[in-house]
């Protein structure tokens, strides 16, 4: 087994093409278990990918990515009728998951130091928009900002070598999103730290660019698009059509199946919101020790905060 991910992963650092990254087999299936609401399950599998090349970032990338989606789930809530990770204080386990994005980073620069190559600087924008998320989930504004800047650098530099890289356009894309649409005040911290401006139209373009023809982040910016237009822009209609492709892929996934079921309570549509909202109650839970089960559908928090979620929601529409 071992064996073959190192080969596959050889070809993977060998055999990249312009306009995309390519991953091997293994990488894809622990995507599709992080996707697919088991994170857990997707952490051996990336671990064997750290173990057959641990000078390669991808592995570690993968990591920071399930450990992302459990604290995501974890932290959910409604606020404004809506469905989010809002906002948490420090927890201890933080600091292991910001080492790991940090590792992603450094991994890549120092194969950067070989060869400068589009793909090593899209992993180094994943390492730092990994640690932008955590920075946001803790409301470290001044965080965020540093490692949101790194991140476009990165990817930025990325289009330089390939402009048809599809992983870089929707992490620029969703940079511009963001601080286009920021409130007054984080705007006038933008301008004293002279955090480079955004372009809402130009992001809009860049994410649906992104999320039809990513490799990485697929998956990660269409949700973060919907969830973008219904926030920012309260454009319901168009926030469902991006999202309902996520739980048709992975209709396994609470998290996906609450956004669903958000955006159609907000369209008025209780019926078919109240669809989504029992099949989140549904998923079978996983174990007490969602560390130890590989096979787990949930962790005990996130079905927790879902089962409240869902309930709280169900509620509502009556």
């Amino acid at each position: 087994m071992l064996m073959v991910i190192v080969a596959g992963m050889a070809l993977h650092s060998q055999s990249g093409r312009a306009g995309g990254l390519t991953i091997p087999a293994e990488a894809q299936r622990a995507m599709d278990k992080i996707y697919s609401g088991d994170p857990d399950g997707a952490i051996p599998l990336v671990r064997a990918l750290q173990q057959a090349q641990p000078e390669h970032p991808l592995g570690y990338a993968l990591e920071g990515e399930a450990l992302w989606w459990k604290r995501y789930c974890g932290a959910l809530e409604i606020k404004y009728s809506m469905v989010d990770a809002w906002k948490r204080s420090r927890e201890p386990n933080d600091e292991s998951y910001l080492r790991l994005a940090d590792q992603v980073v450094h991994v890549a620069q120092a194969q950067l130091a070989k060869s400068d190559t589009a793909e090593m600087h899209v992993y180094a924008g994943m390492g730092w928009a990994l640690k932008a998320r955590m920075y946001g989930l803790r409301g470290e504004n001044r965080n965020v900002a540093h490692a949101g800047v790194n991140a476009r650098t990165e990817m930025l530099r990325a289009l330089e070598l390939d402009p048809q890289m599809a992983d870089a356009t929707a992490g620029v894309g969703i940079y511009n999103y963001y601080v286009a649409t920021l409130s007054p005040i984080v705007k006038m911290m933008r301008f004293f730290m002279g955090i480079p401006g955004g372009d809402k139209e130009k992001g809009v373009k860049q994410m649906e660019i992104g999320m039809n023809q990513g490799v990485l982040l697929r998956a990660d910016v269409r949700f973060i698009f919907a969830k973008s237009l219904r926030q920012y822009d309260q454009k319901y209609d168009q926030a469902l059509a991006i999202a309902e492709p996520l739980v048709a892929r992975y209709p396994q996934n609470p998290i996906f199946l609450l956004l669903a079921g958000n955006l159609n309570a907000e369209l008025g549509r209780n019926e078919k919101a109240s669809e989504y909202f029992h099949a989140a109650l549904k998923i079978p839970a996983g174990s007490a020790d969602c560390g130890a089960c590989s096979g787990c559908a949930r962790c005990d928090q996130c079905v927790a905060r879902v089962t409240n979620l869902a309930n709280s929601f169900l509620n509502s529409l009556h």
